[in-house]
């Protein structure tokens, strides 16, 4: 399920309960005295969206607060407006937008927005720019108490504002280590603990594993899906790490390095010795027959307990809860299962990775309205609007008291809250501002997934599987110096053909020769 279509759930299942807690939240709107019979608005700024899409958004962030305001009227300002671009002409190349340049312009232009709610990857550009309003002195005037709030938000918020608090958000999508209590108790072996490192993990794996074909037992996987063969489960495993592909100039790749030849090896060989599942592995026999009973599912390796291990969201408990609650129905086994933090790597203790901090709101430093901007991200990361988001199946409240395990369940549900985001790669300003000077850069990753593929099919080694990565890097690299925006051809293969038309190609019958 895409994040997009996770989101739209959260939002149907929030409006579900809004009812509910209009009296609470209008009640709780008397404590700030009476307010000024003068009707005025607040514009409220969002990375994405359009007027089709209004309803959800202020369903999501906006409804209950003009409902407890009444003297103030929400404007949505979306800083890229889906349906601006979909009339363009598509005959003609379009340059994608660039998600901060059009933050920025909503932010800055003749009638800027008074409040910006905006995803992790723009906190630290919007707060070294001083374009958001530091809410510490704000919160400190008004008796909120930071020590309420999960750390690991906090302090996530925290870094990306060089020490300040320049955005809040209400929840936030963490990930743990989810384990089989069964598999280790068959095997003999201790349940993994809060505060394990990786080299930890990745040796209670190596003796989890067991068995063959349909029998076998994997000891880990990256993610809840299964297989281990995922490049982008190495960046995710290397994030906290802070490894670069290219010098900050994105002129010389730095790939081929001990650093990366140990994160390559170490996860590679987990593949190699079947210790992390095969795509081959989630394959499974479909049932035949009339009265063949669906089992969605088949293929989830950790649901059907044959990984003891699996990085997991939260909301992978969704997944279990149902599949244990109709294991009658299905015939399988229910699942014993439990949570411990993410895995570090080491000297970098605190710093989990896989925590995403979304619907941060922050105040903007050129609002004409700051005062109600402050009431309102204040009501959003309010402890009655918290009641109400902790209501989600799909993300955990930030405020600590509301952090608590579904009712009817056990588990570790502080496991979810210990751990600091790792930082985004590439984040820093200088970064920030060469990506959207190179867009191209992004067809690093893409040699770099080239790759990790070559060698986890056994066609190269770790070192020369780097060594290949870092001398496609430099020749795209000085291609992209003198072309950072166009079409480049020739990289991805040797014919020179670009993967996106060898695709067309081929759907077209047409013969393609390397």
């Amino acid at each position: 399920m895409s994040p997009r279509s996770k989101n739209v759930r959260k939002w149907v299942l929030s409006g579900l309960t809004l009812s509910l807690l209009v009296p609470t939240l209008a009640a709780c709107n008397t404590d700030k005295g009476k307010e000024s019979e003068t009707r005025h608005t607040l514009r409220v700024g969002t990375m994405y969206g359009s007027k089709q899409d209004e309803t959800w958004f202020r369903q999501q962030f906006t409804d209950i607060f003009e409902f407890t305001h009444s003297n103030i009227d929400i404007e949505v300002v979306p800083a890229i407006d889906y349906s601006e671009m979909q009339f363009e002409d598509q005959s003609k190349q379009q340059e994608q937008p660039d998600p901060l340049e059009k933050v920025k312009a909503i932010m800055t232009g003749s009638n800027p927005v008074d409040v910006m709610i905006f995803d992790m990857s723009m906190l630290s550009q919007l707060a070294n720019e001083n374009m958001l309003k530091q809410l510490d002195p704000l919160m400190k005037e008004d008796k909120m108490d930071t020590s309420e709030y999960v750390p690991a938000v906090i302090d996530g918020i925290k870094d990306a504002g060089n020490g300040f608090l320049y955005a809040l958000t209400p929840t936030f999508s963490p990930s743990a280590l989810y384990y089989n209590k069964k598999i280790f108790t068959k095997a003999g072996v201790e349940f993994p603990q809060d505060g394990m490192s990786w080299d930890q993990i990745f040796t209670l794996a190596k003796r989890l594993k067991s068995g063959s074909g349909k029998d076998a037992i994997f000891g880990f996987s990256f993610n809840q899906w299964g297989a281990g063969d995922s490049y982008w489960d190495v960046q995710n495993y290397a994030a906290p790490l802070q490894l670069r592909m290219f010098d900050e100039k994105g002129e010389t790749m730095t790939v081929n390095t001990p650093q990366w030849e140990s994160v390559w090896k170490t996860v590679s060989d987990l593949y190699k010795d079947h210790v992390t599942p095969r795509q081959e592995d989630m394959q499974y026999e479909q049932p035949q027959g009339e009265k063949v009973q669906y089992n969605p599912f088949q293929g989830r390796l950790f649901l059907n307990g044959r990984v003891a291990m699996s990085v997991g969201s939260y909301d992978l408990i969704n997944e279990i809860q149902q599949m244990n609650d109709n294991s009658d129905k299905l015939k399988i086994e229910k699942l014993d299962w439990d949570v411990v933090t993410m895995p570090y790597h080491v000297g970098y203790e605190n710093i989990g990775g896989n925590v995403y901090l979304s619907s941060l709101s922050g105040i903007n430093a050129k609002a004409a309205n700051p005062e109600d901007a402050w009431e309102f991200v204040k009501f959003m990361n309010g402890k009655e609007w918290a009641k109400l988001k902790s209501r989600s199946t799909y993300e955990l409240s930030a405020r600590k008291e509301f952090v608590k395990v579904r009712d009817g369940m056990s588990y570790n549900v502080e496991a979810f809250t210990k751990m600091k985001p790792a930082p985004q790669l590439n984040s820093s300003l200088k970064d920030q501002k060469l990506y959207r000077e190179k867009p191209n850069l992004q067809m690093v990753s893409e040699l770099g997934n080239r790759a990790y593929s070559e060698l986890i099919q056994g066609k190269k080694t770790v070192k020369e599987a780097l060594t290949q990565w870092e001398t496609k890097g430099n020749d795209l690299l000085q291609k992209i110096k003198l072309n950072p925006k166009g079409e480049i051809q020739g990289i991805f293969d040797e014919a020179g053909i670009p993967p996106e038309k060898r695709a067309i190609m081929e759907a077209a019958g047409e013969v393609v020769v390397d």
